[in-house]
């Protein structure tokens, strides 16, 4: 995520050697400032609709598989809910309108939802009529709508907050103010940008590599900018384990495997510990160029995108495959430079990677990646990927396509559901 930044090199220079004001400059700097749209409490919380007629997905979001369904979260809208019982010919069931929706996982027939602020939860014994069970009120204080340019305006968040009040959208306005400065005194300004293991009898969502939620025994793992949360699923409702904790690094997703957290930050990959799944310890980071990266593990291999783009802050598409047999001490293995590289998944050595539509590795030999391409599916943007059971769920710009790659040497596409652009 971009920051705004002030990096004040000279004003060191002056308090070491002294400066007077013939040195100093003033300048006006204009910002977009993204004012909050609010909504009461009551009403925000009481918006939820569930219902038994799909709606058309209009926008691709992060995707969940759960024995034979798929769980399309839009982002900002709710969870569409899809049969995928046949992959050949999936069929939409329902729709839960959920404003603020981002992410979703699910756990022994209970689905887990964000709403802005707020984790609420569904019993979805039955796919086609979840029944709402409840929610654990302002546990994310600090999830906001996403923004495209311009900073947020912090304080007005914070009174909103104070006056039951949630943060449902922005309004953008132009605001001018005077700084001072020594002459050549470098300033930096970026835009601050909000992109915004299993247990014995225990049955847990397939995510995509997108997810800001992950699984470890009884706990859900919630990742958000700077902050874990961790929740006790043990019980007959999801508990606050313990305090929000810093992880550091503007967290944009988290991957579960073995006994540890992988998780991708705009500027390195962060490995957690959660042997003590109520203490997770900080293992390593591997850093990289600025951007957006995604990581998929298998075997004690990480594989990270690191994509351009508007929210990324850099013009670099590569994949990077590190060894992480050592957590403490991840060690690079190869980069790719790629198109533009998003969401990713790995499945016994096959690599499916959204770059330039669908590409398709035998992934054996990270060293000779390039050469054992098995498939390349152009004309579309995907965004994620689910791999479960020799078939492939893509979501993309125009719709959710899937791939049998039950033979790697003729992987045939199954079915295309259509996004309405």
């Amino acid at each position: 995520m971009k920051k705004l930044m002030y990096l004040f090199f000279m004003s060191v220079i002056c308090m070491l050697y002294g400066c007077n004001d013939d040195m100093k400059v003033k300048e006006t700097i204009t910002l977009t400032v993204n004012k909050p749209v609010l909504m009461s409490a009551d009403a925000f919380r009481s918006s939820v609709k569930v219902k038994t007629q799909p709606e058309e997905i209009t926008q691709q979001g992060k995707i969940c598989f759960y024995e034979g369904y798929l769980y399309i979260s839009e982002p900002g809208k709710g969870i569409h809910i899809i049969d995928n019982r046949n992959p050949s010919s999936p069929s939409p069931i329902g729709f839960i309108e959920l404003i603020g929706n981002a992410d979703v996982a699910i756990r022994n027939n209970m689905l887990y939802a964000d709403s802005y602020v707020d984790l609420i939860w569904f019993d979805i014994s039955n796919p086609a009529l979840p029944v709402l069970k409840n929610r654990l009120e302002n546990v994310f204080p600090y999830a906001f709508p996403p923004i495209e340019e311009g900073t947020i305006d912090y304080p007005m968040c914070e009174t909103a907050a104070a006056n039951s009040q949630i943060v449902v959208g922005w309004t953008q306005v132009e605001e001018s103010y005077t700084t001072e400065r020594y002459k050549d005194q470098e300033i930096y300004y970026d835009s601050m940008v909000n992109s915004s293991g299993g247990n014995s009898g225990v049955s847990t969502s397939v995510n995509g590599s997108m997810s800001r939620f992950g699984f470890y025994q009884n706990y859900l793992y919630v990742v958000l900018n700077n902050q874990m949360s961790i929740f006790d699923l043990s019980g007959d409702k999801p508990v606050k384990a313990v305090d929000n904790m810093h992880v550091g690094g503007n967290v944009e997703t988290i991957f579960s495997y073995k006994d540890y957290m992988f998780m991708g930050t705009p500027t390195g990959m962060l490995i957690y510990s959660v042997a003590d799944p109520l203490k997770p310890e900080y293992q390593s980071m591997m850093w990289h160029v600025y951007g957006c990266d995604p990581v998929v593990v298998e075997d004690d291999i990480a594989y990270v995108t690191v994509h351009a783009g508007n929210n990324c802050g850099q013009n670099f598409n590569e994949l990077i495959i590190l060894d992480v047999k050592d957590v403490k001490n991840p060690q690079p293995i190869v980069s790719y430079t790629m198109t533009k590289p998003k969401g990713l998944g790995i499945d016994n050595g096959t690599l499916f990677l959204c770059d330039d539509g669908l590409k398709i590795y035998n992934a054996s030999d990270p060293q000779t990646l390039m050469a054992n391409r098995l498939a390349h599916y152009s004309g579309m943007e995907g965004y994620d990927v689910i791999p479960h059971d020799n078939v492939l769920m893509m979501i993309a710009d125009d719709g959710i396509y899937q791939y049998d790659y039950s033979n790697l040497k003729e992987i045939k596409q199954l079915s295309k559901l259509a996004v309405k652009k």
